[in-house]
C-alpha cells in the first residue's frame, strides 16, 4: 500500500525520544524505551479467556464534541444516562476550547457513563478565548488533566472489565495551524518535530502499565486525537482544504499503535482516532481505525456524517461490533485505489475553487 512519505519512516529509523513528562525538565537527557523491537513482531495471542465481566462490557466512541457550541453542548446534556457499571465512553480529544466548557461537558458525560476516557486535542489546549492566564498549553494540558482527576475521568491505561483501553498522547508534525491560538515553552514550536516528540514522550510515564496490559488483556482498544496514518484521510486532490492532510498526525503515534497491537495486528486490534471530522472505518495493515466525530454544527446540517443520532457508536460489546456507518471516505477508499500520483482536483473541489475565484 503506498503511503504519503510523511508517514514513510519506518520504526527502526524514529529517533530515541526524549522522557518528557508534563512535570519533567524540556531538556531532560534520558532516553525512553526501544519500541522498533515490539513493533516489528506480531503480538502473541493470550490464552486466557474473556471474563464473565468482559462479555458485559461496552464501549461506546465519538471524538471532536467542540462543546463550544451551543448546538453541541445541548447534544452532550440530552445524552441519555446508561447505569451499567460496564458502560465505557472513550472521547478523543477536541472536547471544548475553554477550560470552563471542557469541565462542564466532561461532568455531564461522567453523569452519563460509569467510566470515561479522555485523551486531549488541539482545540482543548487553544488560549484565544481563556480567562484564565494560563503560562502556555502545556500549563493548560496539566489543569485539565488535573480536572479530569476531580471528575473522575481516566486519562491512562486501564482495565475495564477484562479490557485494555489506552489513550495516547500525540500531535502533528512540522505544523502551524495553531500557531497563533497555542502557546509553547521554550524548547517547544510548531515548526518542527519538537511538539511531536513531547506529546509522544507523555506516553513514556504509563508504558509499564501499558505492558501489564499486553499480557492480561486479550482485547485492547488504544485511541488517540490525531491520525496515525496518511490513509485515514482522503487524498489531497479530494478536499476543500488541501493542506489537511499536513495537519493531521504524527508517524510516532503509530509506532505506538504497532507497539501495542503488533506489526500485524489481528481480529482484537483496534485503534480509536478524531481530528479530521470524517467518519472512518477501516481495517489497514491489520489493525481496525475508527473514527466517530460528532463535529460543527454547520457539517452536521450537511449531513456530512450522517447527522448525529448514531453517536455515540458502540464499538464493543464483549466483542468487537460490526462496522460503523456511515463512512462514506472509508467506504470509498474500500473499493477504490488512492492514486498519489493523480493530482487532478475532484470535481466538487474543481468546482468550489472555480467559483470562489469568479467571486472574487
Amino acid at each position: 500500500m503506498a503511503q504519503c512519505s510523511f508517514y514513510s519512516a519506518l520504526s527502526s529509523q524514529l529517533p530515541r525520544l526524549p522522557n518528557l513528562s508534563l512535570h519533567s525538565s524540556l531538556k531532560s537527557d534520558s532516553r525512553k524505551p526501544d519500541l522498533s523491537n515490539r513493533a516489528a513482531v506480531t503480538r502473541p495471542a493470550i490464552e486466557t479467556p474473556i471474563t464473565a465481566a468482559a462479555a458485559g462490557t461496552k464501549v461506546f466512541v465519538v471524538s471532536d464534541l467542540h462543546t463550544d457550541y451551543l448546538e453541541n453542548m445541548s447534544w452532550v446534556k440530552s445524552l441519555p444516562r446508561r447505569t451499567d457499571d460496564n458502560d465505557v465512553l472513550v472521547v478523543a480529544g477536541d472536547v471544548a476550547e475553554t477550560c470552563a466548557n471542557f469541565v462542564q461537558t466532561m461532568s455531564f458525560l461522567k453523569d452519563k457513563f460509569h467510566h470515561v476516557f479522555f485523551v486531549p486535542g488541539n482545540h482543548d489546549l487553544w488560549l484565544r478565548r481563556e480567562e484564565t492566564p494560563y503560562l502556555d498549553s502545556v500549563d493548560k494540558l496539566e489543569k485539565l488533566l488535573d480536572e479530569c482527576r476531580k471528575i473522575g475521568v481516566i486519562t491512562k491505561p486501564t482495565i475495564v472489565g477484562g479490557l485494555g483501553i489506552i489513550p495516547l498522547y500525540s500531535w502533528y508534525h512540522e505544523a502551524c495551524k495553531d500557531f497563533h491560538v497555542c502557546r509553547w515553552p521554550d524548547g517547544l514550536q510548531n515548526r518542527d518535530n519538537s511538539l511531536a516528540l513531547y506529546f509522544d514522550s507523555l506516553n513514556d510515564e504509563n508504558w509499564d502499565t501499558v505492558e501489564d496490559i499486553l499480557t492480561r488483556c486479550c482485547h485492547i482498544i488504544s485511541f488517540s486525537h490525531f491520525v496515525p496514518r496518511q490513509e485515514l484521510c482522503p487524498e489531497k486532490r479530494m478536499l476543500y482544504y488541501p493542506n489537511l492532510p499536513k495537519i493531521i498526525g504524527s508517524n510516532y503515534l503509530e509506532t505506538r499503535i504497532r507497539a501495542i497491537h503488533g506489526a500485524e495486528g489481528g481480529p482484537s486490534a483496534c485503534h480509536v482516532f478524531g481530528h479530521t471530522h470524517f467518519c472512518w472505518d477501516a481495517v489497514v495493515d491489520g489493525i481496525r481505525y475508527v473514527q466517530a466525530p460528532l463535529a460543527y454544527p454547520r457539517e452536521r446540517r450537511r449531513r456530512m456524517n450522517g447527522g448525529e443520532n448514531w453517536l455515540p457508536f458502540c464499538i464493543y460489546s464483549g466483542n468487537f461490533e460490526g462496522r460503523l456507518s456511515p463512512c462514506y471516505w472509508s467506504d470509498y477508499y474500500s473499493v477504490n485505489p488512492r492514486t498519489p500520483d493523480n493530482t487532478q482536483l475532484a470535481p466538487w473541489v474543481a468546482r468550489f475553487y472555480t467559483k470562489k475565484e469568479l467571486d472574487s
